[in-house]
């Protein structure tokens, strides 16, 4: 465990000044602000509609930005980012030979792969949340403070967490594989455009292909609650995302195997 907690820090401080750890912060932020701003300077358009289609409205500035192509890629940015640390240095061999397990050393880097991801998803969630109340103070007349949506945006946030593991377990393997940039991202970028097709299109199999299921949480919660008028229900674990942690699981193994046949000579 000890070793584990310290290949995790050292994936902080290796990637604390990169794009991909400011990503997990800026992207939400910025993306945030700009829903705020949509609300804030047309809050006249907003004015008639019941609060909670009016949290609906607001969240899903983020959501459909987020939701659809921007998390796949930005996934498969994060799994790249952290491996090609090791590939653009050839530090490989000598990480390896650290007194270290390769358990750890392997466990920590995919661990903090999923943690950039859950940071950025659960920031989108936070500042949803913080700026609709907000909005709720400077434009009272929207009346965001007549409903509450925590709960359901948290869950929304977490489940297209949990939607995203297969693809981050996919990538990750595929960056440990390949130095490159192109042949990972390339891979991740083309099935990602055939997963939102085939999700977009209501394909029946498409909860069978990681690179979907994001696209296909989002509908499948979308399409739920349309009949819903008064309240707002989350169906956390459907198939896609049972298929998610299951590829998850299947696929880091493969990658620890694959670690462990790595050569240090």
């Amino acid at each position: 465990m000890k070793g584990f907690l310290l290949s995790f820090q050292s994936e902080f401080y290796k990637t604390r000044k990169t794009l991909s750890f400011w990503c997990a912060i800026l992207l939400p932020l910025l993306i945030s602000v700009l829903a705020f701003t949509i609300f804030y300077t047309k809050s006249e358009k907003f004015i008639m509609m019941q609060p909670m289609m009016l949290w609906v409205q607001f969240a899903m500035v983020s959501l459909g930005i987020m939701g659809t192509l921007l998390l796949p890629m930005y996934t498969i940015f994060i799994a790249y980012s952290v491996n090609s640390v090791e590939h653009k240095a050839d530090t490989w061999k000598t990480l390896f030979s650290l007194p270290i397990s390769r358990w750890s050393v392997y466990g920590a880097k995919f661990f903090y792969a999923m943690f950039l991801v859950f940071l950025c998803l659960a920031l989108f969630a936070l500042f949803t949340i913080g700026f609709g109340n907000l909005l709720s103070i400077l434009k009272p007349e929207l009346k965001f403070n007549n409903y509450h949506m925590e709960q359901q945006i948290l869950q929304i946030y977490f489940k297209l967490f949990l939607s995203s593991l297969g693809i981050l377990s996919i990538q990750f393997l595929f960056s440990l594989l390949w130095a490159d940039f192109l042949k990972p991202m390339g891979i991740g970028f083309v099935a990602t455009i055939i997963g939102v097709i085939a999700a977009s299109k209501n394909w029946e199999y498409s909860y069978a292909f990681p690179y979907a299921h994001p696209m296909a949480a989002l509908s499948s919660m979308i399409k739920h609650n349309n009949d819903q008028t008064r309240n707002l229900q989350i169906d956390m674990f459907t198939k896609d995302v049972f298929v998610s942690l299951g590829v998850a699981v299947v696929v880091f193994f493969v990658g620890y195997f694959i670690v462990l046949k790595k050569s240090i000579k």
